[in-house]
């Protein structure tokens, strides 16, 4: 969708659209309940750049609009007052690592971090879990991200995949657009929900045959003949240009 709400003069049209793009799935966050206060991040690379656009620091999810993002460089800190230290950590290893990024989604939600503390990770027991078979990472914990000698290893756990479970602390997705990024870490999050509520009570667990696992998992890309995540995201956009408006100021 078009980001002509605004005079957004300052920006050529590539950072605009991204602008709007991002700005979207803070409020979308914001409505599906995956936000920590000031906390957790999301951030989106500004294509054919190495500029990174993120929230500001102290802006809740439902505040953000796409003129207040702050942009910076994988190469330069920006200041601590702008952006979250351990955000800036977690995000510019993923893009400066992970060309084929676009976007990079970070949670702290109850259904992610009960997933994350379980040592089995996330169980191949639903649809929206068989998304991610074989095709997620998990890194260990190792405090607050603020580190730089953990970057390396936050790139190696992740791997090719886009999707990952940081150990005792969150759930991340990563892949080349906004709205990819935004239905893979949707349905992650359902997982992890389906699987604490399926484990409530200490009820044995359907298991699912391994060959369907793996044929679902592909069936999810490019469903229905389209790009992934594409048709979801053009529904949510047009919903928010109606209930919430002023993302796009």
């Amino acid at each position: 969708m078009p980001a002509d709400r605004q005079d957004f003069g300052r920006f050529d049209n590539a950072e605009r659209q991204t602008r709007y793009e991002l700005a979207a799935c803070y409020r979308l966050a914001a409505r599906y309940g995956m936000t920590d206060i000031i906390y957790t991040h999301i951030s989106a690379r500004i294509p054919g750049t190495n500029e990174i656009l993120i929230n500001r620091f102290g802006d809740m999810f439902h505040e953000v609009k796409a003129s207040n993002l702050v942009k910076f460089t994988i190469e330069d800190t920006p200041s601590e007052q702008d952006v979250n230290p351990a955000g800036y950590l977690i995000h510019s290893a993923i893009h400066g690592a992970r060309h084929d990024v676009g976007c990079v989604m970070h949670t702290h939600t109850v259904a992610g971090i009960a997933v994350a503390c379980q040592t089995k990770g996330l169980l191949p027991i639903s649809q929206h879990a068989l998304q991610f078979y074989n095709r997620i990472g998990y890194h260990d914990y190792e405090g607050i991200a603020l580190l730089d000698d953990e970057k390396p290893r936050l790139v190696k756990d992740l791997g090719t995949h886009g999707a990952l479970v940081l150990r005792n602390h969150g759930l991340l997705t990563a892949y080349a657009t906004i709205a990819e990024t935004f239905a893979a870490m949707y349905n992650l999050e359902r997982a992890c929900q389906i699987q604490i509520a399926a484990m409530t009570g200490g009820a044995e667990l359907y298991p699912i045959p391994d060959h369907i696992c793996e044929l679902t998992a592909q069936q999810t890309v490019g469903f229905a003949g389209q790009e992934t995540g594409v048709p979801e995201w053009t529904a949510l956009l047009r919903d928010l240009a109606l209930t919430d408006p002023d993302f796009a100021d």
